[in-house]
């Protein structure tokens, strides 16, 4: 499944002060427009970013990051148009449709929105309206409104990408928002739950409350992990996960795969939770030979449940013999399997220690690893 991100960042805003248009305004020591990106990157295959044409600076600044560009148009319905017309022959499943200004969008939201994507046409996150509500004239109650069935409407906004593209080109234009645009080609929308936190920046004081959410859920853990095994008797060596031929193997309680020890000891070590020794003894015989996956896997699940979510693993391999490079690409997506990440967020590398030490010496293998946990 191909999925893409449009973030509409075309508007010129100028409500919530500052002089500049609100998504290239600082928050919390970063553009609200950054922000918003980074609740995308590495949850999403494509992101597109619409920008205004007045933004010749940002232009520039985006062309080296490897975004996909689009132009900005008259209205917001037509910023999308464009956004999805320059996703056209890339075999996009799924698109999520995203105001720039919501920078305090969480992972939860964007995950609830995809998966409601698996058994709908389009789907989009809303708040259930609780307070009571009334019609006005100036400073004067009117009459008041039910609030029965009533939500409020958040980003992002999920779709089928070809139902959503044949509804914009159908679509007379002035629509409040892509759900508008796909009830009028007869889409069904699924409601999804949204989030207080999830604020569309308008006003000047958004911008107080938005740097307090994000100063609350910006916890960025490191961690790194170290392992090493000699050789011994044996015709491979099991590597971050796969078998690599070799006229010796690595010993070890376990199936000694030192660069899989390495990243689950840097995940344990961000997470504050000891190392692989601490969860599973080897005094205790009954992970005598055991598959190294079982302890990746209860340091990922670990993580989970702690509330945190991997962004990306990296580890060197040191070593004279075997070669790593012809295997790197396999381990990558081994590990990755494992740890249900992309296999671009997982990085094995190896090096050598210029004959230097056990290892220049051929006793055996090292592994370091640093692992980066993002607080969901």
């Amino acid at each position: 499944m191909t999925t893409a991100a449009i973030i509409v960042a075309a508007g010129r805003g100028q409500r919530a002060g500052g002089g500049v248009p609100k998504q290239w305004r600082e928050l919390a020591g970063r553009r609200v427009a950054d922000w918003t990106i980074a609740q995308f990157s590495g949850r999403v295959d494509h992101i597109v970013l619409v920008l205004s044409a007045e933004d010749e600076h940002f232009w520039q600044e985006f062309k080296q990051t490897g975004f996909i560009l689009a132009l900005g148009g008259s209205d917001r319905a037509s910023s999308v148009k464009n956004g999805l017309d320059a996703l056209a022959g890339m075999n996009i499943e799924h698109v999520l449709i995203h105001d720039v200004a919501r920078p305090c969008v969480g992972e939860r939201v964007i995950s609830d929105v995809l998966t409601a994507l698996e058994t709908h046409a389009a789907a989009a996150p809303g708040l259930a309206i609780t307070d009571a509500l009334w019609r006005g004239d100036g400073d004067i109650v009117t009459g008041v409104q039910d609030r029965s069935g009533l939500f409020a409407a958040q980003t992002p906004q999920g779709f089928h990408y070809d139902p959503i593209v044949e509804a914009h080109a159908a679509h007379p234009g002035g629509a409040a928002d892509d759900v508008e645009v796909a009830r009028a080609a007869g889409l069904d929308v699924a409601i999804v739950p949204g989030d207080a936190d999830n604020l569309k920046i308008t006003r000047p004081e958004d911008f107080a409350r938005a740097e307090q959410i994000l100063g609350q859920t910006m916890d960025v853990r490191l961690g790194n992990g170290y392992d090493v095994h000699r050789f011994g008797d044996g015709d491979h060596v099991v590597l971050c996960g796969v078998d690599v031929p070799h006229d010796r193997g690595l010993q070890g309680h376990s199936d000694a795969d030192v660069g899989m020890h390495a990243v689950t000891d840097a995940i344990y070590g961000a997470l504050a939770q000891g190392d692989i020794g601490r969860h599973f003894p080897p005094s205790d015989p009954q992970w005598k030979g055991a598959a190294s996956e079982i302890f990746l896997r209860h340091v990922v699940e670990l993580a989970g449940q702690m509330g945190y979510r991997i962004s990306n693993i990296d580890c060197t391999l040191v070593c004279e013999f075997p070669k790593i490079g012809p295997h790197a690409d396999a381990m990558r997506a081994e590990m990755a399997r494992i740890m249900d990440l992309r296999v671009d967020q997982v990085s094995v590398k190896a090096t050598t220690s210029e004959r230097l030490g056990f290892t220049g010496r051929s006793e055996g293998i090292a592994a370091l690893a640093t692992a980066c946990l993002v607080k969901s």
